[in-house]
């Protein structure tokens, strides 16, 4: 039976000695981040109700309370997908979880196709918008008590913390772009055509997941910020076949550029909470 987003809450603040405001959700590409947390409890999805269990390469599958950059963090280690068959409510529902826990502010964090072609492989993009090619919104069905149904989302991406990752980026010599970020429900990649198509409709990058955790958190009051890591060249943007394999790679090799430009993200978060 599903529990409350409430309940499992509870289990999060009982397992930590603080409460951090700042809530990371490590996507492909950025697993790498955890060698840089001074861990201070964790917790697997398994131990927490109606988590849905991380099962792609590259996710973790937990909770870890901890430091990164000296700043209070809580990170969710790991994402399920759309195409893994999951429907849009229960991936989105450790977002509701972390909105009753008291985050404020959320980053998402993703790999992603660069249809931009002034993006290189191991390049990061800060998501400006979104578009949602994925046939489904996580809003639809009942609606959920004390949360605004029709949601608007002229502005998904908070432009305070997006200044935040500008100003980490630069501090760390990291590359990193800024653009439209479009969500398909994979897992197969995308046709030469499709990509042609996207790139007339605005998109910079392609990815499988983000945006229904962007709506939700919304829905739920949270800031959010969005970072990609730009892993490869969309289809019939090179010779090379795709592969999630490629994928990982592309982002471990980045690994040490995103942890850093996560730590300097987190301290310059920390030191506005203090201001």
């Amino acid at each position: 039976m599903k529990t409350s987003p409430r309940n499992t809450a509870k289990i999060l603040r009982d397992a930590a000695p603080f409460k951090p405001t700042l809530a990371i959700v490590l996507g492909s590409g950025f697993g790498s981040v955890l060698d840089h947390v001074e861990a201070a409890a964790r917790l697997p999805y398994s131990k927490l109700p109606s988590f849905l269990p991380a099962n792609i390469a590259g996710h973790g599958g937990e909770v870890v309370f901890g430091k990164l950059g000296g700043a209070p963090v809580l990170i969710l280690s790991g994402r399920a997908h759309y195409y893994e068959g999951h429907d849009l409510a229960s991936i989105t529902f450790p977002v509701r979880v972390l909105a009753e826990y008291g985050i404020e502010s959320l980053l998402l964090t993703n790999a992603a196709g660069g249809i931009n072609r002034k993006f290189r492989p191991g390049d990061f993009m800060q998501l400006a918008d979104h578009i949602n090619f994925l046939g489904a919104n996580p809003l639809r069905g009942p609606i959920v008590a004390g949360r605004e149904h029709f949601v608007d989302l002229s502005h998904v991406y908070d432009a305070v913390l997006g200044k935040l990752l500008q100003r980490a980026a630069k501090g760390t010599g990291a590359k990193l772009h800024s653009g439209v970020y479009l969500a398909v429900s994979g897992p197969s990649y995308e046709t030469p055509a499709e990509i042609r198509a996207f790139a007339r409709l605005g998109a910079d990058a392609v990815g499988m997941s983000t945006v229904p955790e962007a709506i939700v958190a919304r829905q739920c009051g949270l800031r959010v910020a969005g970072l990609s890591c730009i892993t490869n060249a969309a289809a019939g943007q090179s010779a090379h076949t795709l592969s999630h394999a490629d994928v990982l790679a592309t982002g471990d090799a980045a690994g040490r550029g995103a942890a850093r430009l996560l730590e300097n993200f987190a301290a310059l978060y920390a030191k506005t909470e203090t201001d």
